[in-house]
């Protein structure tokens, strides 16, 4: 089964907002200078106090539960400009995570232009992750086993996941040229969603940070996807805790986990976390 036949990125409309999350790609391709939102988001949940460091509101901070982890395989989200302010978009966790993950904007009339130095950069291996549901790009599918080659051939392979509604991924694979070249490869998976922030149209329509987990876990980077899961699972339970005003207590089993891992880090590293939430 394809996890990815309607899933990728989070989809539906979200209630809160988040401030500027330092994306690469953030200004107008035609201009230096920051491209401002075209109104000021007010919605439902605009009005919470949130940790400054991992957005959520400071009743659940993620932050206690931050846990780095190395990968070979990379991320970069090409991401549709209006899921970047929504806080319930789960791009951001894979960042936290794995630190070489890159979050670019998408645009129809040009392409980022790290984006595109990046493309050309013969290290990577990068592949586009989008069901193989029509017969005008099934020359260009590959499986998973492709990621495997390319890692025996020391290239890094890279996940480049579509991050926005269905209907915005589908815009962005059809309307950006420079992705025609890459290879498609569809994540083959039996997980079923626990993404409980937005309502999916089936449980196999899998959030953005789940089909990172899937991939990373197919191609090899085990730890990694652990880790992310953990901490996705973290997020998903502190989030909609928060919208009952409730706060998680006892920890459950996924934040012991991870914070066992952050201590065992501070305890190697000398120090302690960069930043405990409230």
């Amino acid at each position: 089964m394809s996890a990815f036949e309607s899933s990728v990125g989070e989809g539906s409309v979200d209630k809160g907002s988040v401030n500027d999350l330092s994306i690469v790609g953030c200004e107008s391709p035609t201009s230096e200078h920051p491209r401002p939102p075209r109104r000021e988001f007010k919605a439902r949940g605009s009005f919470v106090t949130r940790c400054d460091n991992c957005q959520l509101p400071v009743l659940n901070c993620l932050c206690p539960y931050q846990v780095k982890a190395e990968s070979y395989a990379q991320v970069w989200l090409l991401t549709h400009p209006l899921e970047h302010f929504k806080p319930t978009n789960t791009g951001r966790l894979i960042r936290d995570v794995i630190s070489t993950t890159q979050v670019f904007s998408w645009y129809r009339t040009a392409p980022d232009a790290q984006l595109a130095a990046l493309l050309k950069d013969p290290r990577y291996a990068p592949f586009v992750i989008f069901p193989d549901d029509q017969p005008d790009y099934a020359d260009r599918v590959v499986g998973i086993e492709a990621v495997h080659t390319v890692k025996e051939q020391a290239r890094i392979p890279v996940f480049i996941i579509l991050d926005g509604t269905w209907r915005q991924a589908r815009r962005m694979f059809r309307k950006s040229a420079y992705l025609d070249a890459l290879p498609v490869l569809p994540l083959r998976t039996e997980r079923e969603t626990r993404y409980r922030l937005r309502k999916p149209a089936s449980k196999a329509h899998l959030c953005t940070a789940e089909v990172a987990i899937e991939l990373l876990r197919q191609g090899g980077d085990t730890v990694a996807a652990d880790v992310l899961d953990d901490y996705f699972e973290v997020f998903n339970d502190s989030y909609a805790a928060s919208r009952l005003h409730h706060k998680i207590d006892p920890p459950t089993a996924a934040m012991r986990r991870l914070a066992a891992k952050q201590s065992a880090g501070d305890s190697e590293s000398g120090h302690p976390g960069a930043h405990r939430g409230a």
